[in-house]
């Protein structure tokens, strides 16, 4: 009797991680994730003074591929300059898509 649900157990774990394990690869980073991935890529560059992203993720289209991404904004002095750039980063994979200077 022991042994019966001891294989009942094992069936029903086995079946659940086949399952789950779908569900596992399909998530997607955080949207803190994402901004220290952005904060890290300006930095390399010099000192940022600010930064902001949306946490939703929303559809970005690239040259005929469409993502679901993070939007993040970046805020720098260079030169006596404020330069402000927003940036799309890839909501699964973390990739930062596009850059781009908006001020």
């Amino acid at each position: 009797m022991k042994g019966k649900y001891f294989l009942l157990g094992l069936g029903i774990g086995i079946a659940s991680t086949f399952l789950l394990n779908d569900q596992i690869k399909q998530m997607s980073i955080s949207s803190d994730k994402a901004l220290e991935l952005v904060k890290k890529a300006f930095k390399e560059k010099g000192p940022i003074d600010g930064s902001w992203i949306y946490t939703v993720p929303e559809t970005f289209s690239n040259d005929h591929l469409t993502y679901k991404v993070f939007k993040t904004g970046v805020s720098r002095t260079v030169n006596d300059r404020l330069e402000q750039y927003e940036a799309f980063v890839d909501a699964k994979t973390g990739t930062i898509i596009h850059v781009e200077q908006i001020a």
